[in-house]
């Protein structure tokens, strides 16, 4: 009769089937704990630019894909008050319009007037 005889990469297998249970159980918890405890995201955010009092660029909300890697998390009514101040709102995510804030062109003195559009240079 022919017996087989069993490697020890077979029976070793077999005897730590419960620790590896026991690793992934762990691993599953420490993800649900990281999920639980992470801080949620700000409601609004404040792209700002390099340099001496890091001026604010942009306007976002918070959850925006297209935030840079410079920014700060700012209340509801900051945001409100630097886009009707003029700062420029994510054209994205558009925290103006989730903000209610209606006819941004006309508020603020950094706001751009665009000249109207010629067609010619000798039109007048």
């Amino acid at each position: 009769m022919l017996r087989r005889r069993r490697g020890p990469h077979l029976s070793g297998r077999f005897r730590s089937g419960g620790r590896a249970a026991g690793r992934l159980e762990r691993r599953e918890a420490e993800a649900d704990h990281g999920r639980r405890s992470r801080p949620r995201p700000p409601e609004w955010v404040v792209e700002v630019g390099i340099g001496t009092g890091k001026p604010p660029l942009q306007v976002h909300a918070g959850t925006c894909h297209m935030i840079g890697s410079r920014r700060r998390p700012v209340s509801r009514d900051e945001a409100r008050r630097l886009l009707t101040e003029g700062l420029r709102a994510c054209t994205h995510c558009q925290p103006d319009t989730q903000l209610h804030i209606i006819d941004l062109a006309t508020h603020g003195p950094r706001a751009r007037h665009r000249p109207p559009h010629r067609l010619h240079p000798d039109d007048s």
